[in-house]
């Protein structure tokens, strides 16, 4: 299994391609253990929540295959890393079930690989059906990163934004920076302007302006957890974004995979929010910009609440308002099929 960010080697070793270095260096990092794969999705050197999905599923086949008994301990391990992402609870627990099922190593790999695979399937179908809601023309924005980079492969909101653009669409894309950890200035900016698609970076807090000044039509950002109400956990910032869009009666899409919706969870004040060191927020690339002495607050995540929301773009469907019985339907379609 290879694409431009991720390689499964024959030797069974991992390679991610260093999100932390883009885009002033294209590095990559090897994992061969488990507990290489929970430092790399600890440390974001790989991140987006479908993408940990999948580099957990491959921690869980190293340890498979170098100790079968060391699977719990691998389970925890990975799970410990990132607390908002479903997806990453999601592939472990698939991972966890098939491994009890067959103890050949090579199975376990294969599953693994599967779940790689059928997440570039996914992200393909969910942008092509997210496509259709974009406009024929105009501005569309987006926070945070959720092309290729944030997946196998293609993307969900910037795939959906892709695939419009591959139809013939002519849109303008405004990229929200996201502070503080800036991946929509250093990964969403570097994979649009890879693509030739037109953009504009922005600093979070200039959203407003431009949805006011009629820059923008649409708004689309992925998830990192959707409740079963709809309530949905992606990047801080979401919330701001949404709420200024629905001032402005901008419709405010999300687009994620099947896989990030969590039926356990009832709504959005059950979604855990994972709290970030606060040196990414008093430094910038390391370097104090904030008086010493003062202490910041990370939290890396916000709730959008469902009433924000125009529509959930996932790959068995759009779900629409009050999105319960759609998430409901799409969840148990895909465990039918599985």
């Amino acid at each position: 299994m290879k694409t431009a960010h991720l390689e499964w080697t024959a030797d069974r070793s991992l390679r991610m391609l260093d999100q932390t270095r883009l885009p002033t260096e294209e590095r990559w990092v090897e994992a061969r253990t488990y507990e290489d794969v929970a430092e790399a999705i600890r440390s974001m050197v790989v991140r987006g929540a479908p993408l940990i999905g999948v580099v957990a599923a491959f921690g869980m086949a190293m340890a498979a295959a170098s100790a079968p008994d060391s699977l719990d301990e691998a389970a925890a391990a990975l799970r410990a890393t990132r607390p908002t992402a479903v997806n990453l609870s999601w592939a472990i627990d698939r991972m966890l079930a098939f491994a009890a099922a067959h103890s050949n190593p090579h199975d376990v790999i294969q599953e693994a690989e599967r779940i790689a695979v059928e997440d570039a399937a996914m992200c393909r179908e969910m942008s092509r059906l997210g496509a259709e809601l974009m406009p024929a023309r105009g501005g569309v924005l987006t926070h945070c990163n959720a092309g290729a980079l944030a997946m196998v492969e293609y993307g969900s909101a910037l795939g959906v934004i892709r695939a419009a653009c591959e139809a013939g669409k002519d849109l303008h894309v405004f990229v929200d920076e996201t502070r503080p950890f800036l991946q929509g200035a250093r990964l969403t900016a570097w994979e649009l302007q890879r693509l030739g698609i037109p953009m504009t970076l922005i600093t979070d807090n200039m959203a407003g302006y431009f949805m006011q000044a009629g820059r923008i039509q649409a708004v689309v950002t992925g998830a990192d957890r959707i409740a079963a109400n709809g309530d949905t956990a992606n990047k801080i910032g979401t919330y701001s974004v949404a709420v200024l869009a629905h001032e402005h009666s901008i419709p405010f899409y999300i687009a994620a995979p099947v896989s990030t919706i969590d039926l356990r969870c009832e709504s959005g004040a059950g979604i855990p929010i994972e709290e970030r060191s606060e040196q990414e927020v008093t430094h910038f690339a390391g370097v104090r910009v904030a008086p010493e002495g003062v202490h910041a607050a990370h939290p890396a995540f916000d709730v959008t609440p469902a009433r924000y929301i125009t529509g959930i773009i996932t790959n068995a469907g759009i779900a629409r308002p009050p999105f319960r019985s759609d998430l409901e339907r799409f969840v148990k379609g895909v465990e039918a099929v599985a």
